[in-house]
């Protein structure tokens, strides 16, 4: 039996991605099934191991797209801003990001107690905490507070990306969470 190509893999391993990824963000990682996400891959068992080698890194590279995405909404929700409008940008369009799709689940709920703790915060502190760091320093935060405004911040977003997860459809909610991250911000931001 032929090889697959290297494109053929690659679209085995995007598509297993995929699967995974709205499986674990619907029943949660210890709900969900390698078997019952290769069974609607199209795959066997087997192939998610040969591109995955566990469920465990499975989840990883599914935690690591949804961190990638949300940068790259944030790079791009901030390729226009000013310094001084680029921290407020960017953590708005880190909220909206967090909380659209499978993120929130990925990331905030299974996230830390499936990845080991040290592996979550540097996932998170090679992307949206680096950006919030660079949108504090360019808001003109000292260099002395950058690490802990960042680490302040960094959980209040998250404890508020979780909040508002909980009330979705809510537009009311999402206008109040914005309004709070506003306010959060006024306080961060050097006069």
């Amino acid at each position: 039996m032929p090889r697959a190509s290297a494109a053929d893999a690659a679209a085995t391993a995007a598509r297993i991605l995929d699967i995974a990824t709205a499986r674990f963000a619907e029943h949660g990682y210890a709900a969900a099934s390698v078997d019952e996400i290769a069974q609607a891959s199209g795959v066997t068992r087997g192939a998610v191991y040969h591109h995955y080698s566990s469920k465990p890194g499975l989840f990883a590279a599914v935690a690591s797209a949804q961190q990638h995405r949300i940068a790259d909404d944030i790079i791009t929700a901030t390729a226009e801003s000013t310094p001084a409008s680029s921290l407020r940008d960017g953590s708005h369009a880190f909220l909206d990001a967090i909380t659209r799709g499978a993120a929130a689940r990925v990331l905030l709920v299974d996230g830390p107690s499936v990845l080991s703790w040290d592996d979550w915060r540097r996932l998170d502190a090679e992307g949206p905490v680096e950006q919030l760091r660079e949108g504090l320093r360019e808001a003109g935060v000292a260099a002395g507070l950058l690490d802990a405004l960042a680490a302040a911040l960094s959980g209040a977003m998250n404890e508020l990306a979780l909040w508002l997860s909980e009330r979705a459809a809510d537009t009311a909610a999402r206008r109040r969470a914005h309004e709070a991250l506003d306010r959060l911000l006024d306080a961060a931001i050097p006069r």
